[in-house]
């Protein structure tokens, strides 16, 4: 068959396609839905899964985090019974860090953070923040990257030097218009120095929900002896604690003379919240080894519970491993939805075929007359063939603007993120064309196989 017997039959079936436009929109509805919904589908699974790495990297990679909890208590109202009393734990503190670095193998970086709310004050603007207390090895546990500036150097960590690195969106709140380094801003009750300014990092609500992180734009970061010398620090044992701790006992001296008296022990308030007794509010120990994640964390969870007295005052978390587990079964789920988006495009091409065979028996007489007149069986073959890619090729077209107007419907309305790819709209297109060439076959076979004597009887 040559070149121009191609056309003439191409030209013939563009012709048919027009001639019943009703019709050839119908036969392409179950391949117009499923290439959008393979399209759609797969928007949806390819944003699930970068948001998943997206988070992956805000936690960092091989990381455990510690967190301390203040333990909760029971005992029955009025008793004074010892085996109702709280065991005694000192929290959690740096020196659990400094016996964590001696003594687990393993261990590729430490990062104990200290996480105080405050605010800070620059031309007549107060406003809410978080201050953190940090060691330099943060910035790399969290995979932070700096846009101006440096890091702490290790005599301000050493000596609790009041300088500070701030989030961009601090930048742009309190330095619109000026270079934030080696300029001071007070933060709580303390003046600090701008060493440095974080890239801006963007993160959505969904992964602050799931991992329990804050937007870090709007974070002071200073070093942790600067937090614990300057602001606070629990692991410090004070005259109310001491009071506490003696259960009314007060010391009037110090010293061969001390007297000691034993006031009238008020009540402790029943209603009163735990206190924070932990000296550093959260840890992140990195692994230099995926495979130690679990046997690390486990070795962590023992040494700390020897530290803490039998007081597991602690909680321990793997976020790689559960957002792995998340990835995993959102592959289960793409694969589900790729199998019913796979289904409308077979229900589509038997739409195709069904259709197609009742064309034929509808075009009996035109058949008949074309192969009368000298038409080969391959020229009514093509025909019909070119009417069914024509047919799955246009509500592929039309599948895929519906596909990716469904994907940013998905994305704008219900605030889920998706990732349109050029693959997948190339994957489906092309198989919605060779859905129509498989499922055109047939009836094109049988509309060549027509007697050309028998098809003008039917006139």
């Amino acid at each position: 068959m040559n070149k121009q017997s191609l056309l003439s039959n191409f030209y013939i079936a563009l012709e048919a396609v027009l001639a019943n436009q009703l019709r050839s929109l119908l036969t392409a509805l179950g391949i117009i839905f499923g290439v959008a919904a393979v399209i759609a589908m797969l928007a949806i699974g390819n944003g699930a899964q970068k948001e998943i790495l997206e988070q992956i990297e805000l936690v960092g990679v091989n990381n455990i985090i510690v967190q301390p909890v203040v333990e909760q208590t029971e005992q029955r109202i009025g008793s004074t019974d010892e085996n109702d009393k709280k065991k005694f734990s000192p929290g959690l503190k740096l020196l659990d860090v400094e016996s964590i670095r001696e003594n687990i193998p393993g261990i590729a970086r430490l990062s104990p953070e200290i996480l105080l709310e405050t605010y800070i004050i620059k031309n007549g603007i107060r406003r809410s923040a978080k201050l953190v207390g940090v060691e330099p090895s943060y910035f790399q546990v969290a995979n932070f990257e700096l846009d101006a500036g440096e890091v702490f150097n290790e005599k301000q960590l050493r000596v609790g030097a009041p300088v500070a690195i701030i989030g961009k969106g601090i930048q742009s709140k309190f330095f619109p218009q000026e270079n934030p380094i080696g300029k001071m801003i007070k933060v709580g009750s303390q003046w600090l120095e701008v060493i440095g300014i974080l890239k801006e990092r963007f993160i959505s609500e969904q992964a602050i929900s799931n991992l329990g992180i804050r937007d870090y734009n709007m974070d002071v970061y200073a070093p942790i002896q600067t937090v614990l010398v300057r602001y606070i620090n629990r692991d410090l044992v004070t005259g109310s604690g001491l009071k506490k701790s003696f259960g009314g006992v007060s010391m009037m001296g110090m010293g061969r003379g001390m007297n000691i008296s034993i006031a009238g022990a008020a009540e402790p308030a029943e209603d009163a919240a735990p206190k924070n007794y932990h000296q550093i509010d959260r840890l992140v120990v990195q692994v230099s080894e995926s495979g130690k994640l679990s046997s690390t964390a486990e070795v962590l969870s023992r040494m700390l519970e020897r530290r803490h007295f039998g007081v597991i005052d602690y909680e321990i978390t793997i976020p790689e491993l559960l957002l792995k587990q998340q990835q995993r079964t959102q592959n289960i789920f793409n694969i589900v939805l790729a199998a019913i988006a796979a289904i409308s495009l077979l229900v589509g091409g038997i739409g195709i075929m069904n259709i197609m065979l009742a064309s034929v028996m509808e075009r009996i007489k035109e058949i008949g007359l074309r192969l009368s007149i000298g038409a080969k069986s391959t020229d009514i073959v093509s025909q019909f063939l070119f009417e069914a890619v024509l047919i799955s090729v246009t509500g592929g077209i039309i599948g895929v603007i519906l596909g990716i107007a469904l994907a940013f419907g998905v994305s704008s309305l219900a605030d889920f993120p998706t990732e349109i790819s050029f693959a997948s709209i190339a994957i489906s297109f092309g198989v919605a064309a060779t859905v129509g060439l498989i499922f055109g076959i047939t009836p094109a076979r049988r509309a060549a196989s027509q007697d050309p004597i028998t098809s003008l009887r039917h006139e």
